[in-house]
């Protein structure tokens, strides 16, 4: 947003922002909140705290000890942000996507810096990962929160940490439990989702399956055409069992010999019949700025091995097919009542591009990816600071399309010659600007 903008916005935004006042133990401090925010709404091209603080008034040491020095909550700033989502945009509906972002980074001071996989640039990099929870419904869509990854050669070294003011209980955890415990956190403020979605890094990994399962989640989510599964589940007994045939045999649940091990379910849409033989079927599965999205899907209940390797209880296995790239195939599973339609599933399959026109928009709009600090509490805030300003964005724009917005529907198969087509997730259209 230009200077003008912003002066027009200002009483809203002076509303909005008073409402995370209880985070800031002293006023002056509290002063600083929204010079950082109008920063970071403004048109600077490079909104880190140097140019922030040049823009508004504010002495550089000033706004740089503000962001890691002075004391106030940017934890409760994130709860706060996520009960003002509950209270605006709960929905059924909603969806919760989790996904990662990365940002490259010069040297190997910055928190958590190293070189590893930059989704950004797409190949290895010296880089920072962060792990985010996102949010959407009914074409409004925001980030509740986030989370650096601390890689094992950061946490394995407590001296570097420490010079970086990673606390020491902050150590390496995969990426899967840092984004259950940004769920757990989003649910314990009043968020609910009627689904979560995930790509396949996430797909790929049982025991966040099973987290969500264990949490009552519904979900829906890529996995890798390595991810194995039964369409007929083995028959599982409890008879004893002697190994060697001598001694008293363990009455432990165990599948039948001979029964077939679980396959890979790109070899499952080859060769076995239930997916081999069905036809595909077309689906409009979104609008993008490029034209419709067109996928061919197909669907059919699986069985997944648990963690003693029986299986467990359904799960809808989607495999679809891009009509104008007919070699792209993506794998989606599903935890949801077997009855669930695949028009059900497939919105919220659909729909992590929401989460990555956040990540866009945060890193060119305001300027998620532009700190340069060398300390954690810093980075940690700019995170909070950079979701409040996004937050304060997306509830702009979702008034000025409020008119224009209905509620999300259900897809139809898509047919050639007349047949209806119906969206199943608005596509990701470029939003003009506040």
């Amino acid at each position: 947003m230009d200077a003008d903008q912003i002066r027009r916005l200002k009483p809203k935004l002076s509303h909005y922002l008073r409402e995370f006042d209880d985070c800031f133990r002293r006023k002056d401090t509290r002063g600083h909140f929204p010079k950082y925010v109008e920063g970071q709404l403004s048109d600077l091209p490079r909104k880190s705290v140097e140019p922030i603080a040049l823009k508004t008034d504010v002495p550089v040491r000033t706004l740089q000890e503000f962001l890691s020095q002075h004391k106030w909550d940017e934890d409760r700033m994130m709860d706060r942000l996520q009960q003002i989502v509950v209270r605006d945009h709960a929905s059924p509906q909603a969806i919760g996507i989790i996904d990662e972002t990365s940002f490259v980074k010069k040297g190997d001071k910055t928190p958590g810096v190293q070189r590893q996989h930059c989704g950004a640039v797409g190949k290895l990099e010296n880089c920072i990962v962060t792990v985010h929870l996102g949010y959407a419904v009914d074409g409004f869509h925001c980030v509740l929160d986030g989370e650096l990854f601390v890689p094992e050669s950061w946490s394995q070294d407590r001296p570097r940490c420490r010079t970086a003011g990673i606390p020491d209980e902050k150590v390496y955890r995969p990426k899967s439990e840092i984004a259950i415990e940004l769920y757990d956190r989003a649910r314990r403020n009043g968020v609910e989702f009627q689904w979560v979605t995930f790509d396949e890094w996430y797909g790929s990994k049982p025991q966040f399956l099973r987290a969500l399962e264990a949490r009552g989640q519904h979900y829906i989510g890529e996995v890798p055409k390595s991810f194995t599964a039964w369409i007929t589940p083995p028959r599982v007994t409890e008879r004893a069992y002697r190994r060697g045939g001598r001694g008293r045999g363990k009455k432990t649940p165990r599948v039948v010999g001979g029964s077939p091990k679980p396959m890979r379910v790109d070899d499952l849409l080859k060769h076995h019949p239930a997916l081999r033989d069905q036809a595909w079927r077309r689906w409009h599965v979104k609008d993008t700025e490029k034209g419709p999205e067109v996928w061919e899907v197909k669907h059919v209940l699986i069985y997944l091995p648990d963690e003693r390797g029986l299986p467990g209880e359904p799960h809808h296995l989607l495999v679809a097919r891009n009509v104008l790239h007919p070699e792209e195939l993506k794998f989606f599973v599903a935890w949801a009542e077997p009855e669930t339609t695949v028009a059900e599933l497939l919105r919220p399959a659909f729909s992590r591009w929401s989460i990555e026109r956040c990540f866009e928009d945060k890193k060119g709009e305001v300027g998620l990816a532009h700190y340069e600090g060398r300390c954690w509490t810093g980075l940690k805030r700019h995170l909070a600071l950079s979701a409040v300003s996004f937050l304060f964005l997306a509830q702009v724009q979702c008034e000025l399309r409020k008119k224009n917005l209905g509620p999300d529907r259900l897809p139809s198969a898509y047919r050639r010659g007349g047949g209806r087509e119906v969206l199943v997730a608005q596509g990701p259209r470029r939003q003009a600007a506040v």
